[in-house]
């Protein structure tokens, strides 16, 4: 069973039909005996970096997230859920983030004002290096992002990138631990394909 994290906010219902369309047994939970018992855990993300992690807090879901990444149970981050994986965001000075990686979330900012934020739509992805959970995906396939804020490449840790003004990291890894920018249970065929090859993971 994978768990989807419920956090207080964020898209949990479309990432669990996503998986239920694939057949995929999960369950939408913030019980820590649910996310010690799942096989492995995703972690949805809408809202901000600051509430996201306070609420994480109320509902002592800290440890036992911290403890199923620590145990080898893969992981997926989605949207905020790559960010509060890092050790602090622009977005909520004050608040520390998970730190499984180390760095910075920063803001989307250009020097002109050609492009608005949030980056919002749909846009193609780079493959820097092989990716289990990118497995049968093409270079250049069409994901959909939704976000304000980002995480700059760090290349040992990116698996792709994509660019909106610059580059940034649209999926990043270590070991059992995953983290996209995109939104794949909004991304048609191939956010389905990518939501499969994780469930497949273990």
């Amino acid at each position: 069973m994978i768990a989807v994290v419920d956090y207080g906010i964020g898209n949990l219902q479309s990432v669990h039909k996503a998986l239920g369309s694939l057949s995929v047994d999960s369950k939408v939970t913030d019980l820590k005996k649910d996310i010690d018992d799942a096989s492995s855990i995703i972690f949805p993300g809408v809202g901000s970096f600051g509430d996201c992690l306070s609420n994480l807090e109320n509902k002592n879901l800290l440890d036992p997230l911290m403890y199923a990444i620590k145990c080898g149970k893969p992981f997926l981050g989605i949207c905020l859920g790559l960010q509060i994986l890092f050790e602090s965001s622009e977005e909520s000075p004050g608040h520390d983030g998970l730190g499984v990686f180390k760095g910075n979330i920063s803001k989307i900012e250009f020097e002109t004002n050609d492009l608005k934020v949030p980056h919002m739509g749909w846009n193609q992805v780079d493959i820097k290096k092989d990716s289990r959970i990118f497995k049968g995906i093409p270079d250049k396939s069409w994901f959909y992002f939704v976000h304000s804020y980002k995480f700059d490449n760090d290349p040992l840790i990116t698996d792709c990138t994509s660019e909106y003004g610059a580059d940034f990291s649209a999926l990043i890894s270590s070991d059992n631990v995953f983290a996209s920018q995109f939104h794949p249970e909004k991304s048609s065929n191939v956010g389905l394909q990518f939501l499969k090859n994780f469930s497949e993971l273990n």
